[in-house]
Formats: structure tokens, sequence, C-alpha cells
């Protein structure tokens, strides 16, 4: 049953992150931004051929090939875990984010050949501007679903701490 539920979680993420995509790409111009709240959030328009901020996105096609084997080896390997996971609901919720998070990313690779990005967040300090790199809806389930399985793991210390220490 966790399974199932784990799978319609990816599943609505990837639906949110592919339809949040085609609203970019269908509304606003390659290269463009738009002020959002002034200061601090931007929409914007660009796409990432690399993995994690850029990196390695402007590398050959052999490259290219090589992280598009190594994004479906990583989702795999999270359908895989997700079958063997137990009854917690955190680390259940967190693989099924980052499934999510990666088939979406993975889609974007499969058909455009890179990935779109369009949310913005910065910071301005003493008149310089600090942003973070664009990102989306899956970079997001990603990172949530990542912080998910590091916080069950943390609580699943404890515990056993706990019990280890009673005896």
């Amino acid at each position: 049953m966790r399974l199932r539920w784990a799978l319609a979680i990816a599943a609505v993420v990837v639906l949110l992150d592919q339809l949040t995509k085609a609203w970019i790409v269908a509304t606003t111009p390659f290269g463009s931004e738009t002020e959002v709240i002034p200061g601090l959030f931007r929409l914007v328009h660009t796409r990432n051929r690399g993995i994690a901020f850029g990196l390695l996105g402007s590398s050959g096609p052999a490259v290219q090939v090589a992280l598009l084997l190594v994004v479906i080896l990583i989702v795999l390997m999270v359908v895989r875990q997700l079958a063997r996971s137990g009854q917690d609901a955190l680390p259940t919720a967190g693989l099924a984010l980052i499934l999510g998070g990666a088939v979406g990313n993975l889609v974007d690779r499969l058909v455009r050949g890179e990935v779109v990005d369009f949310l913005l967040a910065y910071v301005r300090i003493s008149g310089r501007e600090h942003a973070w790199p664009a990102f989306n809806v899956a970079d997001s389930a990603i990172s949530v679903g990542a912080g998910c399985v590091i916080l069950a793991e943390i609580v699943a210390a404890v515990r056993h701490k706990r019990v280890a220490s009673t005896d």
C-alpha cells in the first residue's frame, strides 16, 4: 500500500513539474525575467544541460549521454529503495519526492535535451545581488525529499540510541 501511495506522490510531482515548465515555455520568452517579490524572487526562463547548478552543462554529447544514464540509474535505485522501504511515512514521502523530481527532470532531458528552470531566489545586500541558481518544481521536490530522508535517518538514530541506552 505504501508503494502505491509513494508512486502517487511521485506522479503528482512529475505532473506539476511538467505543467509549470510547459507554462513557462509557452508564456515566457527564453532569457526573460519577471520580478515577483522585489529583492527576493523572480520568474525566469533558462535552460540547464548539466546537473546541479549547471555543472557539466557545456560538456559534449558523450558526457550528456552519461548524465542521462546516471539519472536513469538513480531513478531505478530510488524505486528499488521505495519497494524495500518499511512503514515509516517520512522516508517514504522523501523518496517519493526524490523520485518525482528525478523523473520530472529526466522527462525534460529526454524531450528537450535540457532542463527548463524558472524559479530564481536572490537577495540584495549592500547593492549587490546574491542569487541561488535557477531551479524548478522537480529540483524543489528533490531537495525537500532529501531533507525528509535525512531527517528520518536522524530520528531513527536518536531512537536507536535511546533504546540502546535503556538496555
